[in-house]
């Protein structure tokens, strides 16, 4: 289960659903950077970031909080959004996008108010140090949850329309429960070493 060539292999197969996941969270990073439509929700969504970032400062030990927080943060969201995908796939779709327009929104912002070299440089060092780990994870847990619903939406079609075809979705669902394992585990330690770079470097970085 957890060789090395079987899990590249099977990254192999999902490529069509990461690359998916890459385009719905880019589509995600235009609408909330250009979309105002959305701004009243976006709003609320960093208000939330910020009532987290206030009491994080507020702790006693704020870089360990801070590490806690964002592994468990992003490692109970990444497992969630693998496996609730099994209800045809919505939530990771969803969260994708979220995610994305709250990241353009952000890049907005600060654009509006201190211009595109200051937010590209802010984006260099506020997220590039643990984002280049923690993007790629989130939307990999979400392809994978992608996936996971259309097995679930071939299945109960087969179910009401092709029986014929309920032994081999039944395979299909087995595998892929059996290939997310190693793939889960993975996505968890990069996602807590991207917590810890998060935790200290990223903000080392930009407290100079």
């Amino acid at each position: 289960m957890f060789k090395w060539t079987a899990i590249r292999d099977h990254f192999r197969q999902m490529s069509r659903y990461i690359g998916l996941g890459t385009i719905i969270f880019l589509a995600g990073i235009i609408i909330g950077g250009i979309n105002p439509a959305f701004r009243q929700f976006l709003d609320g969504q960093l208000e939330g970031l910020d009532q987290l970032v206030r009491g994080i400062e507020n702790s006693t030990n704020p870089t360990l909080t801070m590490l806690l927080v964002i592994f468990f943060n992003n490692a109970i969201k990444a497992v969630l959004i693998m496996y609730f995908g099994a209800l045809l796939g919505i939530l990771p779709i969803v969260f994708l996008v979220v995610n994305g327009m709250v990241l353009g929104y952000m890049m907005q912002l600060n654009a509006e108010k201190y211009g595109a070299m200051q937010t590209v440089e802010l984006m260099i060092k506020g997220i590039l140090p643990h984002g280049w780990i923690e993007i790629p994870a989130i939307i990999i847990a979400s392809a994978y949850g992608i996936r996971f619903g259309v097995i679930m939406l071939k299945l109960l079609g087969s179910g009401l329309f092709a029986r014929s075809k309920a032994a081999a979705n039944v395979k299909s669902l087995e595998y892929f429960l059996i290939r997310s394992v190693p793939v889960t585990v993975l996505l968890i330690v990069a996602l807590a070493v991207a917590a810890v770079i998060e935790s200290t470097v990223t903000g080392w970085i930009l407290g100079k």
